[in-house]
């Protein structure tokens, strides 16, 4: 019997730095398309969104589902089937053997695919929020996090349980004082980690255990507090306080400070004290009805 390949797969590139990248991969393949041998050209770890399919590699089969994690090793050879059903979505991170040279920890696997679990499902949360919110700094991080927690897992990274140092510490300090000075400039993990003179691996575990909060967050929030402030000492038009204080758009701007502090930019410009206690309100409202 001859076989039709039906199915396509699209990869469309979100974000890349040093050493990793982050794709979205959608396949459109199903039960009438024969599976094909292909080969993982670097270290992946995938995160299923959507859909189910068959994944077949040294390490045996596996079905994916959504919340799965999906691992290969480069060069190593798999295959993917639909036999069951037609397509799948998921979001793959890219690694290059030097992005966990840098961190001093393992760059192979020693399976194919991490079912869903606790351990693992806040990184495939955020990998989803990343997805509908496609920002280089947002995937930076998920990037180096989800590796971390990916051996966490299975038992080959063992520095993330380790407790920041007094040099530690006192690296961190200087960094949030870098980050306010310096809020709207842009201002990657990379470059961050470059001025602590840590790996970004250790850079974000350690910033994270010190501060309580993701650098991302933090440079975040550093730039929402000057914005507030200046919507309520200037006259500066909305658009130019976002872009003034390192948003680049209004749009990314108008969300996270809503999240942040529960009303619109325009709204809290008019009572700022107001529109704090309105929302707190709100908050103690929706708490109580749990």
């Amino acid at each position: 019997m001859r076989f039709r390949r039906l199915g396509e797969i699209a990869t469309n590139i979100l974000a890349s730095g040093n050493g990793w990248s982050v794709g979205e991969v959608v396949c459109t393949a199903g039960p009438q398309d024969r599976p094909y041998e292909e080969q993982h050209h670097a270290i992946s770890i995938a995160v299923v969104l959507e859909g189910t399919f068959q994944y077949r590699s040294a390490f045996g089969s596996a079905v994916m589902s959504p919340g799965s994690i999906l691992l290969g090793n480069m060069g190593q050879c798999f295959e993917c089937g639909h036999e069951h059903a037609a397509g799948d979505r998921c979001l793959a991170f890219y690694y290059t053997p030097e992005f966990f040279d840098r961190a001093h920890l393992a760059n192979r696997f020693s399976v194919h695919r991490i079912p869903p679990m606790a351990a693992l499902a806040p990184y495939v949360v955020e990998a989803r929020r990343a997805v509908h919110m496609p920002q280089n700094e947002i995937f930076e991080e998920v990037s180096h996090e989800l590796a971390a927690a990916v051996l966490q897992v299975l038992g080959t990274n063992q520095q993330v349980g380790r407790i920041p140092t007094p040099a530690d510490e006192r690296r961190i300090s200087a960094s949030i004082r870098f980050i306010d000075a310096n809020a709207a400039e842009p201002l990657s993990l990379k470059r961050l980690a470059s001025d602590a003179s840590m790996s970004e691996f250790h850079f974000l575990r350690v910033f994270r255990q010190v501060t309580g909060v993701t650098p991302h967050q933090y440079v975040l929030r550093s730039r929402l507090r000057e914005a507030a402030l200046r919507l309520t000492t200037s006259s500066a038009e909305v658009l130019e306080i976002a872009l003034d204080t390192g948003f680049r758009d209004l749009s990314n701007f108008n969300h996270a400070f809503l999240a942040e502090f529960g009303v619109n930019p325009s709204r809290f410009r008019l009572n700022p004290r107001k529109s704090h206690a309105d929302s707190r309100d709100k908050k103690t409202a929706s708490e109580a009805r749990r």
